[in-house]
């Protein structure tokens, strides 16, 4: 299987970090292509401009939306926009990884969707095609992700709400949307006061889930 791993941290000897190097270890060991796009590391630049387009249909008025549509038949994004959907065309599954930032992803991962899955590419609403016909269809998708907070603040009934409730706005808006099956999330609560030993044991939780793809 062919994986693309989208990470989100900033720190590389992060709780974060020790998890996706479990993950690449664990799809090399069982034998799947994988690519990686760490954000931070890539520096990735997360802010939507009329940059992203190397001609523009109407370059006297900024349309993001309208300039991603003609873009995305003409091939006139931005390089690294281009190099970061060609990995996607090329993935079966995409893995994006993250800690939870006021009950959602980091903005610069939110950024590498606004800038990478266009309109045009991601999914096409010029003919309606969305969810059961959209765009990446045959593809998969699987939120990892952390928490500071306990799980009863991210249960029903939490101060938080429901964890799995607030990500429906990335994995049902935005990844069924655009046709993909989505995976159940990995969730982790409670990462930066966790013990060491408690530690290894997500650790490893995380490294048998990947082994079950």
């Amino acid at each position: 299987m062919k994986i693309l791993y989208v990470y989100a941290h900033p720190e590389p000897k992060s709780f974060n970090g020790a998890l996706k190097d479990t993950a690449l270890t664990a799809l090399k060991e069982k034998r799947h292509e994988v690519k990686l796009s760490d954000l931070y590391a890539m520096n990735f630049n997360p802010v939507l401009n009329e940059g992203d387009f190397t001609e523009r249909k109407k370059p006297d008025v900024f349309k993001p939306f309208f300039e991603a549509i003609q873009a995305s038949k003409t091939g006139a994004f931005a390089p690294d926009i281009k190099e970061e959907m060609e990995k996607v065309k090329w993935a079966d599954l995409l893995i994006f990884q993250f800690p939870i930032f006021f009950t959602f992803m980091p903005a610069i991962m939110k950024g590498w969707i606004d800038r990478v899955l266009a309109p045009g590419f991601g999914f096409n609403p010029v003919t309606n095609s969305a969810y059961d016909t959209g765009l990446f269809k045959g593809k998969s998708t699987m939120l990892v992700t952390t928490t500071g907070a306990p799980k009863e603040m991210y249960s029903e009934g939490g101060a938080h709400g429901d964890l799995n409730k607030h990500l429906e706005s990335i994995t049902h808006c935005i990844f069924e949307y655009m046709g993909m099956k989505v995976l159940p999330s990995h969730i982790i609560y409670e990462a930066s006061s966790m013990s060491k030993e408690r530690g290894a044991e997500e650790i490893e939780r995380y490294r048998k889930r990947i082994f079950e793809l």
